[in-house]
């Protein structure tokens, strides 16, 4: 098996759920640190376009968003297990609330309360991706209404800390799972970039006992590696082979079609034209050959993206 390669930066919050799933795991991985702000041209010659991070990249399989990295982190590395009870269909239902409105919420609240100190090509980064192209006017509304923000992030820290109440030490009872990672995430981001988030957190002891216990799991053994020895092993490295067999799609997407794909808000981020590996409920994978790089297979989840064919 081809190294695991995570391509982020320290300070993303989706990476650091990347990072504590790959601790969660106990994998040995090596980190491509990529820019905070586009343009970031290594990291879009892997992907063909997608910006966000974190991506990882196994060989020449490229995997996008980090939804679709748990997924093929469990598929590749099933024990230790992200899902240590019989729910694994639940934790995947609420993971759609935790990376969709719930962190929705968490970046207005940080962008928000960062007002003016937020460098001024951050905020039009940023608050394009999150806000629309009136990002300003939503940075301000956030600004304006922050006790409310606040207001609506009590709610389901206080239902963290009523779950932890019997002094599990993990959501799930004695094990992490996906689920701790996922919510760990919005924790660590409130408490590093709000200033007032130590103190709004201080009113969950059990909430903050377990943010302890996810933090002391770490992130596996991890190596630094530069994008250029990332760009070579992609160069050096042919994409997994991948069985397709699904005639129930409801786009009747078939091996060989090009499209486009795109995060479903997609803030202008440019979208990736290939040709469909699989498609299948929860991912689509799409082939690219380039000069410089060969083959070059891009993994997106189905939930969330949307896939459009060009034939």
């Amino acid at each position: 098996m081809s190294k695991i390669i995570l391509h982020n930066y320290p300070q993303s919050p989706v990476a650091e759920k990347a990072r504590v799933a790959l601790g969660i795991k106990g994998i040995s991985w090596s980190s491509v640190d990529i820019p905070r702000l586009p343009p970031k041209l290594m990291l879009t010659k892997l992907t063909g376009g997608y910006r966000r991070t974190p991506v990882m990249q196994i060989g020449a399989d490229i995997f996008c968003d980090s939804q679709c990295i748990i997924q093929e982190l469990e598929r590749q590395f099933p024990s230790p297990t992200f899902f240590p009870t019989s729910n694994a269909g639940l934790i995947w239902g609420l993971s759609r609330w935790t990376d969709g409105p719930l962190f929705d919420l968490t970046v207005k609240i940080v962008l928000g309360s960062a007002g003016d100190d937020l460098p001024s090509d951050f905020a039009q980064d940023r608050g394009r991706l999150y806000f629309g192209s009136d990002w300003a006017q939503g940075l301000s509304e956030a600004s304006a209404s922050l006790p409310h923000l606040a207001s609506q992030m009590r709610g389901p820290m206080k239902w963290l800390n009523d779950q932890l109440a019997d002094g599990r030490p993990f959501l799930l009872g004695n094990e992490p799972g996906a689920i701790d990672a996922q919510f760990y995430h919005l924790v660590w981001f409130l408490r590093g970039r709000w200033r007032l988030g130590s103190a709004f957190l201080s009113e969950f002891p059990h909430l903050e006992k377990w943010e302890a216990n996810v933090a002391a799991i770490g992130h596996g053994q991890m190596t630094e590696l530069s994008a250029e020895d990332a760009i070579k092993i992609a160069q050096d490295s042919e994409p997994a082979n991948q069985d397709h067999d699904d005639e129930a799609d409801p786009q009747g997407l078939l091996p060989g079609m090009t499209v486009v794909v795109s995060p479903d808000l997609d803030g202008g981020e440019q979208p990736v034209e290939g040709q469909i590996v699989i498609a299948t409920t929860e991912r689509v994978v799409i082939g690219r050959t380039t000069p410089d790089l060969g083959a070059i297979n891009v993994h997106f989840p189905r939930i969330g993206y949307n896939v459009k064919r060009l034939d």
